[in-house]
């Protein structure tokens, strides 16, 4: 890995970076660049989401995401990754794990008791690293769209 790649908090103009891993995270997906620019510069003035940005010199190679929240399963605080993407050309080089484990120490930071994802059944590639990473399977994920359908 490039000794110029550095993982640090990410500010409002990495949103251009950060915008096409999101497209590569989700390739099935139309992605509205207003409407993520807009939760993007939430999450940066929020106390309870930390976004991190890996870097190569000045291009975004990587991003993750966490959001910390009271759990009364946990009786204590709650880490979630939202997302955790690495750019194709950088992948295969411990730059995921080197972004996890840092989303982890900030979530250890912040009085996180656990620390939890969800994966697309699909990605079982992923499901791999996050295994290898000491995470476990333990849930499904139920989820319900609250948007009425466009006509």
């Amino acid at each position: 890995m490039n000794s110029r790649v550095k993982i640090r908090e990410c500010r409002r103009e990495d949103f251009d970076g950060v915008f096409p891993l999101l497209r590569q995270l989700w390739p099935d997906n139309e992605l509205d660049a207003a409407s993520l620019g807009k939760v993007f510069n939430g999450a940066l003035e929020s106390d309870a989401q930390v976004y991190l940005c890996a870097t190569d010199g000045e291009d975004v190679i990587g991003f993750v995401s966490l959001t910390v929240k009271n759990n009364l399963w946990q009786a204590a605080k709650l880490g979630h990754v939202d997302e955790l993407i690495v750019d194709e050309k950088y992948r295969g080089h411990g730059l995921g794990a080197r972004l996890l484990n840092e989303i982890m120490a900030h979530a250890e930071r912040q009085g996180c008791a656990r620390i939890e994802l969800d994966s697309a059944f699909h990605r079982k590639s992923a499901h791999r690293f996050y295994e290898q990473h000491g995470f476990e399977n333990r849930a499904y994920l139920f989820s319900k769209n609250l948007r009425k359908a466009k006509s």
